[in-house]
């Protein structure tokens, strides 16, 4: 499965601080949890990322 493959799975996610200072998103689908835990630093990175990808989806929707 890559990222471009679509799936019919239905997730929540979740996403805040932790009480030891990390960021932590939170996946919840079909009887599975996934925690993951970062950095705040780590985090910022994370969201550039996500941005970067908003910003070229956008561009790909406008073709």
């Amino acid at each position: 499965m890559g990222i471009n493959n679509e799936r019919d799975i239905e997730a929540n996610m979740q996403i805040g601080p932790t009480d030891l200072g990390m960021v932590r998103i939170f996946i919840q689908a079909d009887g599975v949890e996934i925690p993951m835990d970062f950095e705040p630093e780590e985090a910022d990175e994370i969201a550039e990322e996500i941005m970067a990808a908003a910003l070229a989806a956008r561009a790909v929707k406008k073709r």
